[in-house]
Formats: structure tokens, C-alpha cells, sequence
């Protein structure tokens, strides 16, 4: 079985989000893929995130009629953890987590955006990400192949004058390497983002060109975002 975990703030899940998600699905056969919302992800400790369970329950509402889609609690803070500073969500633990309860010919894909994938060998044990699965990365206009390459880790990137000619090729198709394997999706179009929505609800616009229907009420009904936040 081909799985996918699809992690983030999730803050709020948005189109963008979905139609990653879609042409992952269709490109790499997956049979399902595990939203994670991040209860404390690790490169936005210092930033104020809407609270984890409305983030859940946003994404539950964009998933309900994808049934190869399944929001995780995976990351959900502890119970009774109350004031006490929670340890952050690093994707590594997270990934073998999921990969325990795997059957030996399941193979985990693992979902991102060009822009967080281009940080990818600043994450924590970033090497063993590309051990333990494939990763399937929306692209962005602007990347290059080489582009793409040059955002590993040290030790499993290429030589530079093995990445020079590809500059110029756009970040699409599939980069196998030794130790790692990539699938590119190309840009997906999508308008959406956590800011512009953010932005949206301070600025009393309509959201439906950036979320589901059942997510922007959500928004409303609870008063999410109205401070731009």
C-alpha cells in the first residue's frame, strides 16, 4: 500500500493544500494520505498559532468527502499537558510513528511545498527523512531542477558540476538519487495561503476562492482570524 503523510500548521487547510494532495494521489497511486496539523512545529515556536483543535476540526471538514483523505492526531498536544511548554513536532518522530504500525510492503510518501522543501536540510535529522520515504514536492515557478538538488542535506547532495546544466530545467518529473527519491509535481496554481486568508477575514472579504465552503463557516461561526491572526 502507498501511503502519504501531508504535515503543517494547517492554519487554516486551504485549496492549495487539496490539490497537492489530489495530484499526489493520482501521480503515486497512493491509497490514503494522513493530514497532521503540527501541535508545536519546530520552525514557528515563536509564532501564535490558532489553537490545535480548530485547526483539526477545519481539516476534518476539507476532508469529509475525500475518502482517501484522513486528518491525524498524530501531532495532538498531550493530555493534561495544561501550561506545561510542550516539546516540538519533529517530523523524523512523527514519520516513525506512523511507520510502526506499516505492514513490510507499505512505502510512505511524503508530502511538501517547494518552499518548505528548499529549508528541508535545516530540519532535524533531515538525512534519515530520505530514508525512511519518498518525498512528493509541489513546485514553484522559479525553481530549477538544480534548484531542487542543491536543497538536500550535504552528504546526499550532488557535486555542483553534476547540478550546473540543470539551472535552467524546471523542477518536474522524478529526481532519484542515491538515497533519494523525489517526486516532482510542477506548480499547481493555487491563489491560497494561511496569510491571504488571514488577511481576508481581517478585511471582512469572502473566502470561498481559498477554502471549502464547511471551512470558511467554521471560520465565521468560531471568529477565527479576525484580528488577522
Amino acid at each position: 500500500m502507498n501511503i502519504g503523510l501531508f504535515g503543517g500548521t494547517f492554519d487554516p487547510v486551504h485549496h492549495g493544500h487539496m490539490a497537492l494532495a489530489r495530484a499526489a494521489l493520482e501521480r503515486c497511486k497512493l491509497n490514503r494520505i494522513y493530514f497532521v496539523p503540527a501541535n508545536v512545529p519546530p520552525h514557528k515556536q515563536l509564532q501564535p498559532l490558532t489553537p490545535f483543535v480548530h485547526r483539526f476540526a477545519m481539516l476534518a471538514l476539507a476532508t469529509a468527502q475525500e475518502k482517501a483523505f484522513l486528518p491525524s492526531l498524530l501531532e495532538a498536544p498531550e493530555e493534561g499537558g495544561g501550561s506545561k511548554k510542550e516539546k516540538p513536532n519533529y517530523t523524523i518522530d512523527t514519520v516513525r510513528r506512523l511507520k510502526a504500525s506499516f505492514k513490510n510492503s507499505d512505502r510512505l510518501f511524503f508530502l511538501i511545498g517547494m518552499d518548505a522543501f528548499a529549508e528541508i536540510a535545516k530540519w532535524h535529522q533531515a538525512e534519515a527523512m530520505f530514508r525512511e520515504c519518498a518525498f512528493i514536492v509541489a513546485g514553484r515557478p522559479g525553481y530549477s531542477l538544480a534548484d531542487v538538488a542543491n536543497a538536500l542535506p550535504e552528504k546526499l547532495r550532488p557535486r555542483a558540476e553534476v547540478t550546473k546544466p540543470f539551472h535552467k530545467q524546471a523542477a518536474t518529473g522524478d529526481l532519484v538519487l542515491r538515497g533519494v527519491t523525489i517526486h516532482l509535481m510542477g506548480d499547481l496554481r493555487q491563489p491560497a495561503s494561511g496569510t491571504a486568508i488571514r488577511q481576508a477575514v481581517a478585511g471582512g472579504k469572502a473566502l470561498g476562492r481559498f477554502v471549502d465552503p464547511a471551512v470558511g463557516g467554521y471560520i465565521g461561526k468560531m471568529g477565527l482570524y479576525k484580528g488577522g491572526r
